[in-house]
C-alpha cells in the first residue's frame, strides 16, 4: 500500500525571485518575465487561444447578423448602431446588447466618439475613472463621458457657443486627446466688408483618467501663414498642413509652456478679460487660454504631392510622395535626422490597378513597413548599422503574393477589309476576376495579420480572410465569408481574438454587420 504524496509533492511550488533592487523587479513585471506575474499569464493563455484558433478543426462560423439604416461602428469588443445610440458586447458567443440610450433630438446628435481604457496600476480619485468610459462630442458643443458598459452619464463639458466643434482624436493614446471645431469660413457679408478671418479652427485638449483640461487654442493664419489649412496633434507634436502641399510640425509642450496665459481646471470659476464664468459649463464654455503670438520653431517641415506623411520607424523615418509629377505613384522613405533618401528607399508597387496601392507603417511597433498592392503584400524592415553618420537601408522582410494567372491571353481582332490584326491583352492588376488583395488588419494579442482577398465569380464577389505569421509572413489558415462582397460599396474589417467582424455598406444604402466566431464544430449557426 502506497503512502499518500501530499499536496505540495504532487504540484511544484512556484519559483522564487532572486533577490533585485526595485527598478529591476518593476521592469521585470512590466515585461512579463516573473513566472507568477499577470502579464505571464496572459500571454499564455493568448498562445493558447491562437494554437486553437489556427488548428484545422476550428473554423470560423457566422453567428450572428443585424442591419442598420445608419452608419455601423466597432472598437474594442463594442458594436455601436443607430449613431452611437445601442451598444452590444461582441465577446459572448453571439453578440449582446449592454445598453440602449435614449433618442436623441438632431441638435445633441453624436458627431464623434472615443473608447477610454482605464491604466492599470494606477489609482483615481472616482471609482467610475477605473472603468472603460465612452467619450462622445454632440452637434451642440457638448463632451459627454459615458460608462462604455451601461451608457450612464459620468460627466460632461460645454466646449463653446461662438464655434462648432466636429471631431475627437488621440494625442497620445489612452492619456491625451484633442477636440476640433470646424474651419471657421469668410462669410460673404464679412468678404463685402473687407473683414478678413484669421482664426481658422480651435483645438481643445485634455488628459484621461480624470478628465482634465490642457487648453484651448486658435490656429491663427497670422501666425502659421495665409496658406495653413487645417491642423492634427499627436503624439505632442502639432502638425500644420498648407494649401501649398506642405506640413510643418512644432512641439505642443513648447507651445502650451510659452504661450498658456492661465491654467483652467474644469468646474472651477475664471476671468477672462473680464468675463466670469465656470468652465465647462454653458454658456461659457472653455475660452481660449493659449494665445500663440508668434511662429514657434519648426522641428520639422516637407512638401508632399499627396496623403500627407507619415511618421515612424527605428530610427525614426518619414514615408512621404514629393511633390513632383514624375515621383507619382512612388513611396519616399527617408531618415527624418537629416532627411537622406534611404537606399533601396523609393518604393514602387509597379502595377496597372484603378485603385492605388497603399503604405504605412507596421503597428506593431516593431518599425517595420507594409506596403499593399492589388496582388502584393511586402513587409520592409529599416535597417541602420551603428554610428552618427550612417545611411539606413531599406530591405524586404518577407511578402505576400496572390494567386494569380500569369499568362498573357492574345486576342485576334478582324478589321472590316478582312486584315487580321493581333494585339496582346493585358488586364489590370486589381481585375475583379483575379484574386485582389482589399484590406489588411493586424491582430496584436495573436500576433496575426488578417488579409482579405476578393474574387469576383459571375454576379457576386467570394471573399476570404487570410490569417498570416506576422512574423514570417507564412499563411496559417483561410476564412473563407459567407455574405457577398460588392467592391462598389465600403466594407470594414476587424480581427478581434476569436472574432471576425465584417460591416458592409448594402444596396439599398443601408449597413449590415455580420459577426464569426471560431467553433470546434461545423455546422451553421448563423442567426439573422
Amino acid at each position: 500500500m502506497c503512502s499518500k504524496k501530499p499536496v505540495c509533492a504532487l504540484r511544484p511550488r512556484a519559483r522564487k525571485q532572486p533577490n533585485k533592487n526595485a527598478c529591476a523587479l518593476i521592469h521585470q513585471r512590466t515585461s512579463g518575465i516573473s513566472s507568477n506575474d499577470v502579464g505571464t499569464l496572459l500571454r499564455n493563455n493568448l498562445k493558447i487561444l491562437r494554437n486553437i484558433i489556427l488548428q484545422e478543426s476550428a473554423e470560423f462560423v457566422k453567428v450572428w447578423s443585424k442591419s442598420s439604416k445608419s452608419l455601423i461602428s466597432y472598437e474594442n469588443g463594442r458594436i455601436y448602431f443607430e449613431n452611437y445610440r445601442c451598444c452590444y458586447n461582441s465577446h459572448p458567443t453571439k453578440p449582446q446588447r449592454l445598453y440602449e440610450l435614449p433618442r436623441r433630438s438632431k441638435a445633441e446628435k453624436i458627431e464623434d466618439s472615443l473608447l477610454c481604457q482605464c491604466p492599470l496600476g494606477t489609482g483615481l480619485p472616482r471609482p467610475s475613472d477605473q472603468k472603460p468610459s465612452l467619450l462622445v462630442l454632440t452637434a451642440n458643443n457638448w463632451l459627454y463621458r459615458l460608462s462604455a458598459d451601461t451608457g450612464e452619464q459620468l460627466q460632461k463639458v460645454y466646449l463653446a457657443s461662438h464655434f462648432k466643434f466636429r471631431c475627437l482624436g488621440w494625442d497620445v493614446s489612452q492619456e491625451t486627446f484633442f477636440v476640433k471645431s470646424i474651419q471657421n469660413k469668410q462669410t460673404p457679408l464679412a468678404r463685402q466688408a473687407g473683414l478678413d478671418v484669421n482664426v481658422l479652427m480651435h483645438l481643445a485638449v485634455f488628459r484621461v483618467f480624470p478628465l482634465e483640461l490642457i487648453g484651448m487654442l486658435e490656429l491663427n493664419k497670422t501666425v502659421f501663414g495665409r496658406t495653413v489649412v487645417d491642423v492634427l496633434l499627436s503624439q505632442s507634436v502639432l502638425a500644420v498642413s498648407h494649401s501649398t502641399k506642405s506640413v510643418k510640425l512644432y512641439s505642443f509642450e513648447h507651445i502650451v509652456s510659452k504661450f498658456r496665459t492661465q491654467e483652467l481646471v474644469l468646474g472651477q470659476q475664471c476671468d477672462v478679460r473680464g468675463v466670469t464664468g465656470t468652465v465647462g459649463e454653458a454658456p461659457f464654455g472653455i475660452p481660449v487660454n493659449i494665445h500663440i503670438t508668434e511662429c514657434p520653431p519648426v522641428l520639422f517641415e516637407v512638401s508632399y504631392f499627396e496623403n500627407g506623411i507619415q511618421i515612424g520607424g527605428h530610427p525614426w523615418h518619414y514615408i512621404y510622395t514629393p511633390n513632383h509629377k514624375k515621383h507619382r505613384g512612388s513611396h519616399h522613405i527617408c531618415s527624418i535626422r537629416n532627411g537622406a533618401l534611404a537606399v533601396n528607399g523609393v518604393q514602387e508597387m509597379n502595377c496597372d490597378s484603378l485603385e492605388s496601392d497603399w503604405i504605412f507603417f507596421h503597428p506593431d511597433d516593431s518599425g517595420r513597413i507594409i506596403h499593399v498592392g492589388p496582388s502584393t503584400i511586402k513587409v520592409l524592415k529599416i535597417i541602420t548599422e551603428q554610428g552618427c553618420d550612417s545611411q539606413s537601408e531599406v530591405v524586404e522582410d518577407f511578402s505576400v503574393t496572390a494567386n494569380r494567372d500569369h499568362r498573357a491571353l492574345s486576342q485576334v481582332t478582324v478589321t472590316s477589309s478582312g486584315r487580321t490584326v493581333k494585339r496582346r491583352f493585358h488586364q489590370l492588376d486589381d481585375d475583379p476576376e483575379q484574386e485582389t488583395f482589399r484590406m489588411l488588419k493586424y491582430e496584436d494579442e495573436l500576433d496575426l495579420l488578417a488579409v482579405v482577398d476578393v474574387t469576383q465569380s459571375e454576379d457576386e464577389g467570394k471573399a476570404r480572410v487570410r490569417l498570416h505569421d506576422n512574423k514570417s509572413g507564412e499563411m496559417m489558415k483561410i476564412v473563407p465569408l459567407k455574405e457577398s462582397w460588392d467592391v462598389t460599396y465600403s466594407h470594414e474589417l476587424y480581427f478581434d481574438r476569436d472574432t471576425i467582424i465584417h460591416i458592409e455598406q448594402e444596396r439599398n444604402n443601408s449597413f449590415c454587420c455580420h459577426v464569426y466566431k471560431t467553433s470546434r464544430g461545423r455546422g451553421d449557426r448563423e442567426e439573422e
